[in-house]
């Protein structure tokens, strides 16, 4: 800031820049609803890698499409995930503790049947028969959690509802008793918890969990002012890919409900659906019969993209049977994956989109069967010869060639939509600041810059920035009746990178000379 002068001598003033670096967001964090084993209900919860799907939401199930497709997610290529829980009639198990103290599992879900509950009075003054130590230990997974010194004194700091708040595995059912629970029987040697250990020596859940039935589409839906179901995504700062697999292995999710509502979602909080194709599509033929009424369309459909066939895969819960998967995850994994290698202007497919983990296809599709559903907006699946499994297609639920839609290619729609998020994220600093020249100058700069960054790494169309993107914020763009309204208008326009879907090469026989 400017310096008075007081006294003769040299005085220091540091002038500011103007630059306020534009940091680009990320694009391929995948939210996930559906029904899972274990962990928080309707709430949004982030994870970093099926380790952790495995620790929180009890990793595969037979029940759960989502977890097959977590792990597929995971193996090819995603980093980040966004897990939402969803329950049909799912209640947790509960603990019954001698003189009156009941426990119950954290999470609804049959899991909490193997909970197992240790109470020993070994306190640091064993004259206090206020106080107890309390040990819980789930047999599944082998997480224990001890707390030691608990109080029976409801207004104390380590009362024992206070300190299950941090639990992972267990929270009060009920009032808590006046008296402390009698001591299991001490064990001197071995484990106390093993099913070998003495009588008495600790205390087994009841048998009244539950896991519940698949979900339905109400479940799904949930509730935007409960931010519940599809909602609890309102609660996270940010995710660009959401999947929704199946409720169940033999239903799929509605169309003009639970997956209409998911895509309106989407386009507000500029993410892109990944759709699973439906259950009866058996042959190219039930894709053309039905994708025309399928019901996603309209300029929404801009932010989806549809995958057929299935994945055919060993299932590890069922002594490797082979079934049919749904492919979101899997194929969410390659956008991830791609991103990563290449940038989200890349198009996620071609030979480098190859599908880890899936031996085979639901449906072979050749070059002719492709040929049918690429122009209605059906993004294929491929086996090809000594490349395996493949994404192979790469267009949004508006490229079928009739629309010439401007959106018709997933890297199109998804590079505007990073540049949407990262310039919404990255101005918010001018948001009450004078509205002038100085201010639109810092915003072309600023703005010039995240732009220019984009053409050097290779995301736009043109040899030079001027043919790649322009930023505009002047008095052409804000007129003086804006700025009497309050507004500031910044116009940036880019020229996308199409895919190159179809290589013709043409050959021609070169006649020889003839000598005359």
């Amino acid at each position: 800031m400017p310096v008075t002068p007081t006294y003769p001598g040299v005085y220091i003033e540091e002038i500011p820049s103007g630059v306020r670096t534009i940091t680009g967001g990320a694009t391929s964090t995948t939210a996930f609803v559906g029904r899972a084993r274990r962990g928080p209900v309707d709430e949004a919860y982030t994870i970093n890698g099926y380790a952790d799907f495995e620790r929180v939401f009890g990793g595969l199930w037979v029940e759960s499409t989502m977890s097959y497709a977590m792990r597929d997610f995971f193996l090819n290529g995603g980093s980040q995930a966004i897990i939402v829980r969803i329950i049909n009639g799912a209640t947790p198990a509960t603990i019954t503790v001698p003189d009156g103290l009941t426990l119950q599992a954290k999470t609804p879900g049959l899991w909490g049947e193997g909970l197992r509950l240790r109470v020993n009075h070994d306190t640091r003054d064993p004259a206090d028969e206020t106080l107890y130590n309390l040990t819980v230990r789930d047999t599944a997974s082998g997480a224990e959690e001890r707390y030691l010194n608990v109080s029976t004194d409801d207004a104390s700091p380590r009362s024992l509802d206070k300190l299950l708040e941090a639990s992972a595995l267990v929270e009060v059912s009920g009032n808590t008793p006046d008296e402390r629970p009698v001591a299991h029987q001490p064990v001197e040697f071995g484990d106390p918890f093993a099913d070998s250990a003495p009588a008495g020596s600790y205390t087994q859940a009841n048998n009244d969990g539950d896991d519940g039935q698949a979900p339905t589409d109400a479940q799904y839906r949930g509730s935007r002012a409960n931010k519940k179901g599809i909602y609890a995504l309102l609660d996270t700062d940010l995710f660009n890919l959401l999947c929704i697999p199946p409720p169940s292995r033999t239903q799929d999710v509605a169309v003009n409900t639970t997956l209409a509502e998911a895509l309106a979602l989407c386009v507000e909080q500029r993410a892109m659906l990944l759709v699973d194709p439906r259950q009866g599509w058996d042959s190219v033929q039930d894709v053309i019969d039905d994708i025309g009424d399928f019901g996603l369309s309209g300029d929404p459909a801009r932010n989806a993209a549809i995958f057929f066939p299935r994945l055919r895969q060993p299932d590890p819960e069922q002594e490797g049977l082979v079934d049919n998967f749904a492919p979101s995850g899997a194929v969410a994994g390659v956008f991830a994956r791609t991103d990563a290698q290449r940038g989200v202007w890349k198009a996620p497919a071609g030979i480098e989109a190859s599908l880890t983990g899936v031996p085979q296809l639901s449906v072979p599709l050749t070059d002719a069967e492709n040929g049918q559903l690429n122009p209605l907006g059906v993004n294929c699946l491929r086996a090809l010869p000594d490349v395996g499994r493949v994404v192979w297609g790469a267009r949004t639920l508006q490229g079928a060639d009739r629309l010439a839609s401007e959106w018709k290619y997933i890297p199109v729609r998804r590079l505007a939509l990073y540049i949407e998020e990262s310039l919404y994220r990255g101005t918010q600093w001018a948001v009450f600041e004078p509205n002038d020249e100085p201010l639109w100058g810092q915003i072309r700069l600023n703005v010039g810059a995240f732009m220019q960054n984009l053409f050097r790494q290779g995301a736009f169309q043109g040899r030079t920035p001027q043919e790649a993107y322009f930023v505009k914020s002047d008095s052409e763009t804000t007129t003086q009746n804006d700025i009497n309204l309050g507004i500031l208008n910044i116009v940036v326009g880019f020229a996308p990178l199409k895919p190159a879907e179809f290589l013709i090469i043409k050959i021609q026989q070169m006649a020889g000379q003839i000598e005359t």
